[in-house]
């Protein structure tokens, strides 16, 4: 496509936050919002405005287009077809507008409570609202409409003995209202939080080496999103920042290794349409062992293949190449199994973040906490243990997957944008494995 193209996004919506901490309440804000984003393509150029205005963009319209023209290119840049989305009003079991700010904070409180087990120093809860309408209409004829609400909270502890300072911090979020405080249990998530913080206080400090390794499904899962997701996201590969560059259709993993990318899971990562319009469907981007797909925007997928549904943009910022709920898929180990497999090694739980280099193919993630694994029983607590290796050694190094899938929400930062995203994995067996410690 060459012709002149144009789009706009228009949001409108409002945002809650409580923030507890210590059981002073620190921040409580109920704010509305609204603006506008409109792109316009000529050539081998992008114009790009954003608005506060939601009514008669064509002033916005007509000036992207100045822009784009101006700019100007010699090549041309097409767009890739794309399946076009759907409309869509996405249901609320337990609408959040039910409860006044008072009960919100007490709910808040409760939770915040919950975690102040004997040996907390300190504690801290959020609690975020939002509800948004997003309308994207295009010069190609797409006018599409979504209505949804997005929850979440966190809470996090701090155990303090000796100079010896332990944290742990659970947070959950996804689309819908009330009803994920009725699916997660909070009370008893904020609970173990401060317990965890504690018994780390006595945990020993782990001893750097090479071992063979279980993953829980929340690092497993922080690993696909941050060493496999990043790598497959189209820009990263046209960047040639990627080590994935140049490798569909090669094996990059164990044949027990399947990725996928799914928007339209109903998860945190959720959108029924992304920032371009496009339909939210599955993406296999690695099937038993081998790279299949990268992800797209409209853009990347006219110059690598690939269908596009994968672009997204915080609020009115420009879109880019975004994952959504991103996974490894079930296999067929029971959790026993696997620790059985293992005999003896580290069993690693939880994630406190970490570094990658998508384009040396490299990474670093911090665990929660861990495990010394004697003869398949998970023994002495370990603290200040980390993960890291090279991407694909990783990947081809995993000898069993778990049959229990689980997801875990946060937000993802690229561009200077976060969007709230999903990750999952069931527990990973991973033979060979470099294991940091201060021990």
């Amino acid at each position: 496509m060459t012709a002149e193209f144009y789009d706009t996004r228009i949001l409108q919506g409002s945002r809650t936050r409580i923030v507890l901490d210590n059981g002073k309440l620190e921040e409580i804000a109920q704010v509305p919002f609204q603006g506008a984003s409109v792109r316009a393509l000529f050539g081998g150029a992008w114009g790009f405005v954003t608005t506060d205005r939601v009514d008669g963009l064509g002033q916005e319209i007509d000036l992207a287009k100045r822009i784009a023209r101006k700019i100007g290119r010699k090549e041309d840049l097409s767009l890739a077809e794309a399946p076009p989305g759907r409309s869509v009003l996405v249901p609320v079991k337990r609408d959040p507008k039910d409860l006044s700010l008072e009960e919100k904070v007490a709910l808040l409180r409760e939770i915040e409570d919950a975690a102040k087990v004997e040996g907390i120093s300190s504690t801290q809860a959020v609690y975020s609202e939002m509800d948004l309408v997003a309308h994207y209409s295009s010069s190609e004829g797409l006018d599409l409409e979504s209505r949804m609400t997005r929850m979440g909270f966190v809470i996090s502890a701090v155990a303090h003995r000796n100079g010896l300072y332990q944290t742990d911090g659970e947070g959950r979020a996804g689309v819908g209202g009330l009803e994920l405080f009725d699916r997660e249990d909070p009370i008893a998530l904020a609970r173990q939080v401060g317990e965890t913080a504690v018994a780390l206080l006595d945990a020993k400090a782990a001893r750097g080496g090479t071992h063979p390794v279980v993953l829980d499904q929340e690092l497993a899962g922080v690993f696909v999103h941050e060493a496999v997701g990043h790598a497959t996201e189209g820009d990263i590969i046209l960047e040639g920042d990627s080590c994935l560059e140049g490798k569909l259709g090669q094996r990059i993993g164990s044949e027990l290794v399947t990725v996928k990318d799914d928007p339209s899971l109903m998860l945190n990562g959720y959108y029924p349409f992304d920032d371009e319009g496009s339909r939210a469907q599955e993406t296999v981007l690695v099937e038993n062992g081998v790279l299949r797909s990268y992800l797209n925007t409209r853009e990347t997928a006219a110059r690598l293949g690939g269908v596009p549904r994968n672009a997204r943009a915080e609020g009115i910022s420009r879109p880019v190449v975004r994952m959504s709920n991103t996974y490894i898929a079930n296999g067929d180990w029971k959790l026993e199994e696997i620790l059985e497999e293992l005999k003896s090694g580290i069993y690693l739980a939880g994630s406190r973040g970490g570094q990658v280099s998508t384009g040396e193919g490299i990474f670093q993630f911090n665990a929660k906490k861990g495990y010394i694994v004697e003869n398949g029983e998970k023994t002495q607590l370990l603290r200040d243990v980390s993960l890291s290796g090279k991407i694909l050694e990783t990947l081809l190094h995993v000898t069993a997957v778990g049959d229990d899938l689980r997801y875990n929400s946060g937000r993802c930062g690229k561009s200077g944008q976060l969007v709230p995203v999903s990750d999952g994995s069931p527990h990973l067996l991973v033979d060979r494995a470099t294991v940091g410690g201060t021990g």
